[in-house]
């Protein structure tokens, strides 16, 4: 990298962190002590951690994933991911068994994904989730997995899938729409220009990203340009945390550089009791990290990035490969 690159390098940096305290000085404790963030412009305010569906739904027995979104939701971790094709839907009943007791479905922001680009579909996925998740509304509905080039297309079509958004959210049963990616900038990029305005965009946040197709550098400012709920995801790189074991840096400090930017949440996979109060300790002792330390981690994770082997979610296709798949079949 020449002096100038690195320059520029080192003042994208500086800039991220300038808009992410921001965010942090918009932060307010709840009741419990775990911060809220505002989600954007929509006037709601979240957890500043989420609870990961997928990881939820991969906790082998039931009771034990239901007791840990429990003690999630009383330590006010109230926003809750989730996404039609998580373990084949079981990742939405078992969340929706455990927040269809003791009021807990009232006490949380509720987000799942749609996999479906067309009106059908997304029809479909809707009935499927507000059935396995025992509620008569979602909080946030996100276009997921938005990495192939006829996506944006496909969704803003006529009889595509935002149609059929918005109609849901003209009857209540959906409140915010948004969309979600890992794959490439690009991707995100081409949603943004589409003529709607998202309430929020779902995208990895690491410390890899900032230096392979990364989201932080290329979506991160125009969404905080259009006051877009930007929730981060993949902070350790992958459900099997890559980061933490390859390069040593350990969770609570990969989760401090996402949030130290000017994101609305952080999703968080947690699959234990263990998991859940580490990162609870962390939100709540949260301290944004200082240039000197950001630049450290970049330092020490540039040439680990490099390839992009480690995140491993943008050099194949992962998601909702299943909709494009069936598509090409009936073609």
């Amino acid at each position: 990298m020449s002096v100038s690159t690195r320059r520029e390098f080192v003042q994208g940096v500086l800039a991220g962190l300038a808009l992410g305290s921001r965010m942090v000085l918009a932060q307010e404790n709840s009741s419990n002590g775990l911060p809220t963030r505002p989600l954007g412009n929509t006037g709601e305010r979240v957890s500043i951690i989420g609870l990961g569906g997928w990881d939820i739904g991969a906790v082998k027995d039931q009771n034990e994933a239901i007791a840990i979104m429990h003690e999630a939701i009383n330590e006010g971790l109230t926003f809750f991911d989730n996404s039609w094709d998580y373990h084949d839907g079981g990742s939405e009943e078992v969340m929706g068994k455990a927040l269809s007791v003791n009021g807990y479905r009232d006490k949380v922001f509720l987000m799942t994904k749609v996999c479906g680009r067309d009106y059908k579909t997304a029809k479909s996925n809707l009935e499927d989730s507000l059935r396995r998740l025992r509620t008569d509304r979602i909080d946030l509905w996100q276009f997921h997995g938005i990495q192939w080039e006829d996506d944006p297309n496909l969704i803003f079509a006529e009889n595509g899938a935002l149609q059929f958004a918005l109609e849901a959210q003209k009857a209540g049963k959906v409140r915010y729409i948004g969309f979600t990616g890992h794959k490439h900038p690009r991707f995100h990029l081409a949603m943004l220009a589409k003529p709607y305005d998202w309430a929020t965009v779902q995208m990895p946040i690491n410390v890899l990203d900032a230096h392979y197709n990364s989201f932080q550098k290329q979506v991160l400012p125009e969404c905080d340009r259009r006051r877009i709920g930007v929730i981060g995801m993949k902070a350790l790189g992958s459900q099997n945390g890559r980061i933490p074991r390859d390069l040593g840096i350990d969770a609570p400090t990969l989760r401090r550089f996402a949030l130290s930017l000017p994101i609305s949440s952080l999703i968080c996979g947690i699959q234990s009791r263990q998991n859940l109060r580490q990162d609870v300790q962390m939100a709540r002792n949260f301290q944004p990290l200082t240039e000197g330390e950001v630049l450290a981690l970049l330092a020490r994770s540039k040439e680990p990035a490099a390839s992009g082997e480690i995140e491993q979610y943008k050099v194949g296709n992962y998601g909702c490969d299943w909709w494009h798949n069936l598509e090409k079949s009936r073609s």
